[in-house]
């Protein structure tokens, strides 16, 4: 019996995708996509977290990504000549190769830059005469006897160092060799000598054989201890004056080790492992950060110790890179979260629409069979058949092509995303249609209506999502979005909650204001606009299952529009601080004046708009707050004492200040020209007390001068006149007014006075607005000297490149944005595909009553339009609420601004963006006038007989 039913199936199956070839097509293709993009998905999340979590590795100062195990020399209580085996080439390469194989995964080691040796801690004093003194200070020299310098450098000059007789801790003799630069900053030359004191005071004789050439400067053998490749001039810590001497590394021979074990340099054995990031995985993380504890810590350091001795340690900076990175992943994952329900929602509520599409279409068909005696399991077995024929081979194809398109990531997420697409289909689609038909029916119900008292189970179950969903959304006003321990698919549900909220009771609301209107319509003469008016109020395509796919699409794509245009005005936001103005002219010293001819020059270039010069000292030091006023403006996060803080202090925090002499006029139009607050130029106005100075004029202690200040210096300075000392002149200023924001100092302690009224007025900056040649600025300011140089806006901006995973998340969004507005747009074709047959049916009927085909298609728009409407308005409030529901919480500075170094890091909230809420809404109105005019169009062209020919189910 079950082979004569496999063999009565396939009949089935192939007659029914014969007969409805399109249907079957189509359906394929949106099991495809969405499959596609549900696959897709999870291997873009590991693929941008794999990215970013090499990135930061490949990036970082090699001194902290390495992996150093170090240890003392060997003990005075051991023979000298198993001291001196202990630091030779073979010993500390057996080793090494030890330490290499006993990693725990996943942390593997870049083998090619692998390096050991022996170097000493305590920098020895070289006093030979010719070593550079530049404020007669000797140079201290550190020395290193390191492997691979032969494959990791080339010889510029002379011989690489030998040992041409076995070294030992007695030996007074080595050679060494120095990098190029060294070479050149300390005066070395092929043939010097440079004497090592030994802890006896004898001295070990280096002499200098060659001069070598870094292969790769910025590698890890070169770049973990920067002083082998560059010396360094730095400030004595012993002397009590600022004084400077010259540190740097001199090479010595591989198996010159020994030698150094008689000095008082402090020797050590050391393994400097770099990590090879190219096999680390996103997910991987976790362990990793494990591994380097365990290492540091743990049984890993045990492990080392049993292989390298056991006062060996381990020490890198490898564990903070990975866990800064997993605050970042930490940070972007709920932001992508909202993105990836709401889509996903949204997506399952389309391949819904599409199942009762497909259900409504074959009704007929279907209470034929079931009254003719066919079981519910046969249809429904049929129904499944013929499903899966169609959907399972296209959610395999979904999931190959996301293979494809993402080559990096976890298969078995896709996998599981892309069968969910599949069975949803294949269980959605049968069982609709089968619960449709569980008692056999004559005839079916009007189709041009929904009922008009939706049954009491219909009305409990939307009850009862009603209430847990604003229950859900109270309890996420309440509690805020941050959450501790990963994402919250509370916050992340927040869009499908607010659009699930919308779509219950618009539904049930929206056909009131449309009964009402039809009432004075009704009296009018024509009758289109009251047919229209009653067939939306009572037609079915507004369901709650359209009206919650389209409230969601928006509703997503206004968040992840929002997303993309809050990262962007962010980094604008941060430029500007950062620069103040379109381009910047300034010393390269803080007190470096601009000459007046370089302000004219500059001023005078094409594209210039406005140039306001400009006075900036940093660090005055405040007075004494005043009593009773301190904190009145200031109340926020801590102190600021160096007057380049963020300004939001108490006024008892306030040590320092920025002062500012500007020209009213030109700044105020500065402000106006870069989008900052207005600045009240007037209040600045130099008369009386505060008159203008000749030049040359010194001021006196007694002069007022009026000055905007930031709020926490005015709640310091007070409303009484307050004297400061500055290099720009004594005087006294009284706040006249507040800015929280302005041009030329980022947000901070400031204080700003009209330069006019100062004793030194010269501009220390020049901040230029306009789009000048970037090529001729700098050239006209090179002219001048070196010690000026030019910031523009743009360059600032540039800076703010995206990381692998800001880029990642960042295309996710512009693809949740773009996948929003598809699914919108296929959800109103399939709403109004669900009633066209019944539409083209009325025009047929109504064409033979006398109306016009402009009239039909009026009626049509007229009946699409208060549904389309519906949706667009219920969109923009979804898309409003769920931003003003998640911005509390969403902070864009780890996709904007977060791996720039200086950049401002306040928090960046989220702002509604006009463009990303009203675009998709008045798409999906126009859509739906377009295609109401096209099938409208459509049915025209085919006679009324045609429609109406009995018996007819199409």
């Amino acid at each position: 019996m079950r082979h004569n039913d496999r063999a009565a199936s396939a009949p089935w199956i192939r007659t029914r995708l014969r007969t409805a070839p399109g249907a079957a097509t189509a359906l394929a293709v949106l099991v495809l996509v969405t499959a596609f993009l549900a696959a897709a998905f999870p291997r873009a999340v590991d693929a941008y977290e794999t990215k970013g979590l090499r990135h930061d590795i490949l990036t970082a100062d090699a001194g902290r990504s390495a992996l150093e195990v170090a240890r003392p020399q060997p003990g005075l209580e051991l023979p000298q000549a198993q001291r001196d085996a202990e630091v030779r080439g073979p010993e500390l390469a057996r080793v090494g190769a030890g330490l290499l194989k006993a990693l725990p995964a996943p942390l593997h080691a870049d083998t090619s830059s692998v390096a050991y040796g022996v170097r000493t801690t305590k920098p020895a004093v070289a006093v030979e005469p010719w070593l550079p003194r530049p404020e007669a200070v000797p140079p201290q020299l550190s020395y290193v006897a390191q492997s691979g310098l032969k494959e990791h450098a080339t010889l510029a000059s002379g011989a690489w160092p030998t040992t041409p007789r076995e070294v030992t801790s007695d030996s007074r003799e080595v050679q060494g060799a120095v990098t190029e630069e060294t070479a050149a900053e300390l005066k070395v030359e092929v043939g010097a000598t440079i004497e090592l004191l030994t802890a006896a005071q004898e001295p070990i004789t280096v002499t200098i054989t060659g001069i070598v050439a870094p292969r790769d400067p910025r590698g890890s053998y070169w770049s973990a201890d920067p002083l082998l490749r560059t010396p360094s001039l730095v400030p004595d810590p012993t002397s009590p004056f600022p004084v400077h001497f010259w540190t740097g590394t001199v090479l010595l021979a591989e198996d010159a080790g020994p030698a150094l074990l008689s000095t008082a340099a402090e020797p050590v054995l050391f393994w400097r492992i770099p990590p090879d990031p190219a096999g680390l995985t996103g997910p991987d993380a976790a362990q990793l950060t494990s591994v380097i504890a365990s290492l540091e810590s743990g049984p890993g350091l045990l492990k080392v110790r049993e292989i390298a001795g056991g006062t060996a340690m381990v020490a890198t900076g490898l564990g903070h890179i990975v866990e800064a990175n997993a605050r970042m992943r930490d940070a972007i994952s709920p932001v992508i979260a909202v993105a990836a329900l709401g889509i996903g929602s949204v997506a399952a509520v389309v391949l819904l629409m599409t199942g009762a599409l497909i259900a409504a279409r074959r009704r007929g068909e279907l209470a034929l069979m079931r009254s003719r005696g066919g079981s519910l399991r046969g249809i429904g077995g049929r129904l499944l058949a013929e499903t899966a024929a169609t959907v399972l081979p296209a959610s395999a194809l979904g999931l190959l092509l996301a293979v494809l398109a993402v080559g990096e990531g976890r298969w078995w997420p896709g996998a599981l995303a892309a069968a969910g697409v599949g069975l949803l289909v294949c269980v959605a689609l049968p069982l609709r249609t089968t619960l449709q038909h569980i008692r056999p029916t004559l005839h079916g119900a009007r189709e041009d209506m929904v009922s008009a008292r939706p049954s009491r189970r219909r009305t409990v179950a939307e009850l009862t999502l009603l209430v847990l969903a604003v229950g859900a959304v109270t309890a996420l006003r309440r509690r805020g979005t941050s959450a501790e321990g990963g994402t919250d698919l509370l916050v992340s549900a927040a869009p499908v909650l607010v659009a699930l909220i919308a779509a219950l009771v618009l539904v049930r609301l929206y056909p009131l204001p449309l009964r009402l209107a039809a009432r004075p319509v009704a009296r009018l003469r024509g009758a289109i606009g009251f047919l229209s008016l009653a067939r939306a109020g009572r037609s079915s395509a507004g369901g709650a299952l359209p009206l919650l796919a389209l409230l969601l699409a928006l509703a997503t794509a206004a968040f992840g529009g929002s997303v993309i245009a809050g990262i962007g005005d962010a980094r604008d936001d941060a430029a500007l601080a950062s620069v103040g103005a379109d381009a910047r002219v300034g010393g390269a010293s803080e007190r470096a004046t601009l000459p007046d001819e370089l302000v004219r020059t500059v001023r005078d270039l094409d594209g210039v708009r406005n140039a306001a010069p400009i006075r900036v000292e940093y660090g005055v030091a405040m007075p004494e707050a005043v009593a009773g006023d301190g904190g009145a403006n200031g109340s926020g996060a801590g102190p600021d004492r160096t007057g380049t803080g963020n300004g939001s202090g108490g006024a008892g925090d306030v040590r320092a200040a920025t002062l500012v002499g500007v020209d009213p006029a030109s700044y105020a139009e500065l402000a106006r020209a870069t989008g900052l607050p207005a600045f009240p130029a007037a209040r600045l106005k130099a008369t009386a007390a505060s008159a203008p100075l000749t030049e040359g004029t010194e001021s006196g202690s007694e002069r007022v001068l009026p000055a905007i200040a930031s709020p926490a210096v005015a709640a310091r300075l007070g409303k009484e006149p307050q004297a400061l000392d500055t290099l720009s002149g004594n005087f006294k200023v009284r706040v006249v007014g507040t800015a929280s924001r302005v041009a030329s100092v980022s947000p901070t302690n400031f204080l700003i006075v009209n330069s006019a009224a100062l004793e030194q007025r010269a501009p220390t900056t020049l901040l230029l607005t306009g789009s000048p040649d970037p090529g001729k600025l700098h050239a006209a300011v090179e002219a001048s000297g070196k010690e000026y140089a030019v910031q523009l806006r743009s360059e600032e901006r540039a800076r703010y490149v995206n990381t692998p995973m800001q880029a990642g998340a960042e295309r996710i969004y512009l693809a949740a944005v773009a996948a929003g507005a598809g699914y919108a747009l296929l959800a109103v074709l399939l709403s109004l595909l669900q009633t066209a047959p019944e539409r083209k049916t009325l025009l047929a009927r109504l064409r033979t009553m006398g109306l016009t085909t402009g009239q039909g298609r009026r009626l049509l728009a007229f009946e699409a339009t208060p549904q389309a409407l519906l949706a667009a308005g219920g969109g923009l409030f979804t898309g409003w609420a769920t931003i003003a529901l998640l911005s509390p919480g969403v902070d864009l500075v780890p996709l904007a601004l977060a791996g720039v170094a200086g950049s401002d890091t306040s928090p960046v909230v989220l702002r509604t963006d006009l463009w990303s809420l009203g675009l998709p809404a008045a798409g999906v109105v126009a859509l739906a006038a377009a295609v109401a005019g096209v099938q409208a169009w459509w049915a025209s062209r085919r006679g009324s007989i045609t429609e109406l020919r009995a018996g007819d189910s199409r």
